[in-house]
């Protein structure tokens, strides 16, 4: 049985054949009918174009494949123009955007078996994949050799994103892999259906693209831990915090969640912060432009305007947190704090509200405990930037600030 998606391409391709093919005589074949309306070819599925069955190795065509929809397919861009045209006023009329999620470190962790750590084999922690729990979040994938660790909340993340968003997967793993993990995430197949891009998919290689994805990129939100792999659509990004669950995902960044037997909390971890998110730019999209017609609307800039609003009214001065050789206006977390509304500078002054540094022991930290300003550690910007929020700078310290507290008291007193 084909897919939603399948049977919508199929029957938009016979309506525009039925339409613009010319009546049939008695000398005409129904064949020689279909062939005067090509070229242009719209499109080749099996190697053969779906309106005259001319061979593509015959025809200059090039287009874009889309073999996640049917095998083979690849459609003419003029083709893709049309169809996303007609895609776009099908997800407006349902007041529905594009949610493009990826699959590891977004919406999972995987691990091959024989990466399994000797402490999460002391856990159990293979047996416990093997558990017949339909609540389990689990599981071995046999063919595979491999564990798959859904992140908490995830199931009620695609619950209440498929009631605003058109979802698709697009991962940069294999096929096989990708329906698998699908067929995990949305065993009823519910939310994706078909809608499932990998690798092989990509149009540009070590690159994600949305145009394998019908519709308008002002349409499309994405969810990726990677934002190397988006350089033509950052706009569309809304950056993960990467999912480490496995002890083999996090070697470098010590135990894991496995073997520390914790978890995000359902409650307010990673999806369930990005959902409220979701929600808002929902909201504003559709409930909130008023005076702008619907098809004129665009999902990035709203994106950006929330982004701004995280730190907005912050000012911030970075000590010694760049090399010295490096222009700081270039480095990332200058990047990132801008981005979400702050004003960077490079030496302080009474407006400045933030010392950014990795040690206490600088000038610069130094002069914001004399002037009560924040002193914090860069990975504050980094927990804003992935909570969407301004969070509490007390829980960010600064290594060395107490040692230095000390030693300023006993100045003190030594001087009276």
């Amino acid at each position: 049985m084909c897919s939603h998606k399948r049977c919508r391409v199929a029957e938009q391709h016979q309506d525009q054949g039925t339409a613009t093919r010319p009546e049939e005589d008695a000398i005409g074949s129904v064949k020689d009918a279909q062939i005067k309306i090509c070229p242009p070819h719209t499109g080749f599925i099996g190697g053969l174009c779906y309106i005259c069955g001319k061979n593509q190795d015959e025809e200059d065509f090039t287009g874009v494949p889309f073999g996640y929809i049917a095998e083979g397919l690849r459609l003419s861009n003029s083709e893709m123009d049309r169809l996303s045209g007609s895609e776009v006023k099908n997800l407006l009329r349902e007041r529905k955007l594009v949610l493009i999620l990826d699959l590891d470190h977004t919406l999972i962790n995987s691990t091959r078996l024989h990466d399994i750590s000797a402490a999460e084999m002391d856990l159990g922690i293979q047996s416990a994949a093997s558990k017949n729990d339909p609540d389990r979040s689990l599981f071995t994938l046999q063919g595979m050799c491999m564990l798959t660790k859904l992140r908490p909340f995830v199931r009620k993340f695609l619950e209440e994103a498929s009631n605003m968003f058109e979802m698709y997967i697009y991962t940069m793993g294999f096929k096989a892999y990708a329906i698998e993990i699908a067929k995990l995430l949305d065993p009823g197949n519910v939310y994706f259906d078909s809608k499932v891009i990998s690798n092989s998919d990509c149009t540009q290689q070590h690159q994600k693209g949305l145009d394998v994805v019908p519709g308008a990129d002002s349409l499309a939100v994405v969810l990726d831990d990677t934002e190397y792999v988006w350089q033509k659509h950052k706009e569309n990004l809304i950056l993960m915090e990467r999912y480490h669950y496995f002890a083999a995902s996090c070697r470098h960044s010590g135990q894991s969640l496995s073997e520390l037997m914790q978890d995000e909390r359902e409650s307010d971890g990673a999806l369930a912060t990005i959902l409220d998110v979701l929600k808002r730019i929902h909201t504003i999209f559709f409930d909130l432009g008023v005076g702008t017609a619907l098809s004129s609307r665009d999902v990035r800039p709203v994106i950006k305007r929330m982004r701004q609003e995280v730190l907005q009214g912050c000012k911030l001065v970075f000590s010694r947190v760049f090399p010295s050789d490096c222009r700081p206006q270039h480095q990332i977390m200058w990047k990132m704090a801008e981005q979400l509304g702050a004003v960077c500078c490079s030496e302080v002054d009474p407006s400045v509200t933030h010392v950014v540094a990795v040690h206490a022991g600088t000038e610069k930290a130094r002069w914001a405990v004399k002037h009560k300003k924040f002193l914090l550690h860069p990975r504050w910007i980094e927990a804003c930037n992935y909570r969407w929020h301004r969070q509490p700078e007390e829980d960010f310290p600064v290594p060395g600030l107490k040692e230095d507290k000390g030693k300023e008291k006993v100045a003190e007193i030594a001087h009276l």
